[in-house]
């Protein structure tokens, strides 16, 4: 297994990392036991948010009394400095520490700087001079504001959806984070769950000097992850012939899942019912057929067109017609004309 270093931050650990977003899902001794057998199979990096609920906590109860064996690192959303400190505090308080490796600003939707108004930048900066955090980080999911972030030389670490689903500018944008010796931990390598070849998706991350955090929920997850520590997965012309082949059928516009453009008014479950067509047949499941999913489906016909959920899209997607681009096909399927 391949070990990464963060730009100038001098973390080192193995190019297999632990996502613990999905975490929140399942009860605090299983997530326990997640954790404990990721680290034992050689994980030694961790990404957690405030926004993921109970997250931290499972994370902090996991490596309690074992601080200095792996890396943490965390989010906050906040908007203003008071609330960066809040979120701070209370992170330590979850995650049983008194600092943190990374923090970082959640999501932004701007590069944070000095002077911005916000206090947000100052205070990271505070935060660090006091030792409650070693280095301060930032995550992205418009690819104009990662480049802003990487030009401003104000950062350690970028965070930002990469996978073998990246376009030009993406791959280009990792490699400008190389160059100013800025670490890039790599979100989304699974693409919400529509990229279901670990190995392709692992063989494309060795190719790049970037850390994927792997967002894991399930033991059967966690081992094939791990299975790379013992079979170092490498890039081969059948597994870069199936990547080509999976772009051909994916790339251009569709729905990751991130489910940052709900609410909706008119309660859509936009992050599943926009992406239908894609999970009804890479991820087969009866379920996506079941009166609880028509319903869901059915709502489809709601949409007021209010454009909220375009706004909040970090990938600027036009949601409303992806509904009902989907609704149409989930309704052939139903009815036997259009075949899976």
């Amino acid at each position: 297994m391949r070990n990464i270093t963060l730009g100038t931050t001098g973390i080192t650990t193995p190019q297999n990392a632990f996502g613990a977003l999905p975490i929140q899902r399942i009860g605090r001794d299983a997530a326990v036991r997640l954790l404990r057998e990721a680290y034992d199979g050689g994980m030694t990096f961790f990404d957690t948010a405030r926004a993921y609920t109970d997250s931290e906590e499972k994370v902090g109860a996991a490596f309690a009394g074992m601080r200095d064996k792996i890396f943490i690192a965390t989010k906050t959303g906040a908007q203003d400095a008071d609330t960066f400190w809040d979120h701070l505090h209370t992170s330590l308080k979850n995650l049983h520490t008194d600092y943190i490796d990374i923090y970082q600003f959640h999501m932004a939707k701007q590069c944070f700087a000095p002077g911005d108004g916000t206090g947000l930048y100052e205070a990271a900066c505070e935060a660090k001079r006091q030792g409650k955090i070693r280095h301060i980080g930032i995550t992205a999911h418009k690819i104009g504001v990662a480049e802003e972030i990487v030009k401003s030389g104000l950062y350690e670490t970028l965070q930002f959806p990469f996978s073998y689903l990246a376009t030009e500018r993406d791959i280009a944008l990792a490699r400008a984070c190389a160059a100013a010796g800025m670490g890039f931990i790599a979100m989304k390598g699974l693409s919400g769950g529509l990229l279901t070849n670990a190995k392709a998706c692992m063989a494309f991350m060795s190719q790049y000097d970037v850390l994927p955090i792997w967002g894991i929920q399930r033991e059967e997850e966690l081992r094939e992850w791990l299975s790379f520590f013992q079979t170092p997965c490498e890039m081969t012309k059948e597994l870069a012939d199936f990547i080509q082949e999976d772009r051909r059928a994916l790339m251009g516009d569709f729905c990751r899942g991130c489910g940052y453009c709900a609410p909706c008014t008119v309660g859509i479950v936009i992050n599943q019912c926009a992406r239908m067509s894609q999970m009804i047949r890479r991820a087969p499941s009866e379920s996506w057929l079941s009166p609880h999913w028509q319903a869901e489906m059915d709502k489809i016909e709601s949409c007021i067109g209010c454009g909220a959920c375009k706004k909040r899209c970090p990938y600027e997607l036009d949601i409303p017609r992806l509904l009902r681009k989907n609704l149409t096909d989930y309704r052939g399927i139903l009815d036997g004309t259009v075949k899976i």
